[in-house]
């Protein structure tokens, strides 16, 4: 077993483990995906029985596709850039607008192996997860250069325990 492997086994129980808490509450799950492209939603689908729980997922790679599905204002990502807290809070808040979902996360980052700079580096990643008439939680990962792949796994990892952390009600 490698450890890419072991990882992927890890965020999958987790995966199950949101599905079902989210199922036990009567919750429907929507995700809001950037860097990540899709993972997160891939992630929950994989676990069987997922389309009770997970509504929709939203895979807004550019920032045309952000503003046009998920209504995140375009003056808002030309301020902040599209990699930046603000952005990740609207996008949440969009997932939530445009599905059936009680819950959503969102993911933007930068990935790389390009595309950062001084102040937004690679492995810079913003998570949002929301509740419908709640406010909006925010996560910022500084995960550094560790790899595309471990990029993206680990924002997966960590936008699952946002989630579970709001279903918890902490």
């Amino acid at each position: 077993m490698t450890d890419t492997l072991k990882i992927d086994r890890t965020i999958m129980a987790q995966a199950g483990a949101l599905l079902e808490a989210a199922r036990g509450r009567g919750d429907l799950l929507a995700t809001a995906e950037s860097c990540t492209g899709g993972l997160l939603a891939a992630t929950l689908t994989a676990i069987p029985g997922a389309s009770d729980v997970f509504e929709r997922g939203f895979v807004t790679y550019s920032n045309a596709s952000k503003s046009e599905m998920l209504g995140v204002p375009a003056w808002l990502i030309e301020r902040h850039g599209s990699v930046s807290e603000d952005v990740a809070r609207a996008m949440a808040g969009g997932a939530l607008t445009h599905s059936r979902a009680t819950l959503a996360v969102a993911i933007t980052g930068i990935a790389g192996p390009a595309g950062g700079s001084a102040e937004k580096p690679v492995g810079l990643v913003h998570l949002a997860a929301a509740r419908r008439d709640a406010p909006v939680r925010h996560e910022q990962l500084l995960l550094g250069d560790i790899g595309r792949d471990e990029i993206r796994r680990e924002s997966v990892a960590r936008a699952l325990a946002l989630l579970a952390s709001l279903l918890r009600g902490e």
